[in-house]
């Protein structure tokens, strides 16, 4: 395929000028001529050329205010201008090539010269576009790397939560409500300043949503007879029950223990060890207080215990909607974190609904 011609813009206002340089350069390249700068602005954002050959003294606007606008139009910024004056100072060269002039050559010039400049240029332009079209390329193949890397974990995370559906269903629909409820308290709280250096974006509110389903599966090292166990459970099979958040966090460590520094990983973890600490340092199993606890932990606490209350047990009916709020902010201070209480109100009043859809995807 035939390579096509480079673009020169000429701007220059003396037509002897621009008669040298066209009879010069149109043999190899499709020239373009202003006779000012203002048409030169315009001329140069239609055609796009690959190169501008300015001239410095014009009148109403010289070329560096020409060129000081042309890096002000975005479309035009980065094409390379070479100045042409009869200025042929030190003094005059510095200004130009301070403005962002690539290259400065004097009057009177000569053809073979401007010819042989023009030609090293646009050959460093193209070298300097093929380098960029590179790099960007293989941004590219990074950017899809990291997303197929992601949506990989993504898959492992959640299909290590399924585990708890298999063993237990009514697991299965509390893992998927309270999915939902954490992802909407992250979203609530990304702006927060308490909280903007843990949700640092919507890609970490997806982090949290996707490490929810996870902070049960320790119930995977629990027996039947204790998880499945139809009414409420004795002092030593609480014992029992009560040691899934470590058996969490051993199964998260031991399954990805190659991947723990991904924040994915590293907050399902967080979750799954620390989801039943409290607010005042009385929760288990580690007796954590306050901001010691992780974020995720606490969009998790408010969360597990919303869905519990509202939820029907072999061992008790459903709490009315507005019985549970309620009972999530009696726990404000003591049980959670104020500020996750806070943003738990403010959607609260979406999730009746929401757990109607629950009951027909169900059903």
């Amino acid at each position: 395929m035939e390579q096509s011609r480079a673009k020169i813009l000429v701007v220059d206002d003396t037509k002897t000028n621009i008669e040298v340089l066209e009879g010069v350069l149109s043999p190899l390249y499709d020239v373009f001529v202003a006779m000012n700068g203002k048409k030169a602005l315009l001329l140069a954002q239609k055609v796009k050329p690959d190169l501008i050959l300015l001239d410095v003294m014009m009148p109403e606007m010289d070329g560096y205010e020409t060129i000081k606008q042309i890096h002000q139009i975005d479309e035009i910024k980065d094409i390379p201008v070479f100045f042409l004056t009869a200025k042929s100072d030190n003094q005059s060269e510095q200004v130009g090539l301070d403005l962002g002039a690539v290259d400065y050559i004097a009057k009177p010039f000569t053809p073979q010269l401007v010819m042989l400049r023009v030609k090293n240029q646009l050959e460093y332009k193209r070298q300097r576009d093929e380098l960029k079209h590179q790099r960007d390329h293989l941004n590219d193949i990074v950017a899809e790397r990291t997303e197929d890397l992601r949506r990989t974990m993504k898959v492992l995370l959640t299909s290590l939560g399924a585990l708890a559906e298999y063993r237990d269903p009514e697991t299965g629909a509390h893992i998927r409500r309270t999915q939902f409820i954490v992802q909407r308290l992250a979203q609530q709280l990304q702006g927060h300043p308490h909280f903007c250096e843990y949700i640092k974006s919507k890609e970490y509110v997806d982090y949290y949503a996707t490490a929810a389903p996870l902070h049960d599966i320790g119930k995977v090292g629990i027996q039947d007879e204790i998880l499945r166990k139809p009414g409420r459970l004795s002092d030593e099979e609480r014992k029992i029950m009560m040691q899934h958040p470590q058996m969490g966090y051993d199964v998260l460590r031991d399954a990805t223990k190659e991947l723990r520094d991904n924040p994915m990983v590293r907050i399902a973890a967080d979750m799954a060890l620390a989801h039943h600490e409290r607010w005042d340092g009385l929760g288990y199993p580690n007796g954590l207080r306050g901001n010691q606890i992780p974020v995720g932990a606490r969009l998790m606490a408010v969360a597990d215990v919303y869905d519990a209350l509202v939820s029907r047990r072999p061992y008790k009916e459903p709490y009315p909607h507005e019985v549970a709020v309620q009972e999530v902010v009696n726990g404000k201070d003591t049980q959670f974190d104020p500020d996750v209480v806070e943003a738990f109100v403010s959607i609260a009043d979406d999730l009746p609904q929401i757990y109607e859809q629950f009951k027909d995807e169900q059903s």
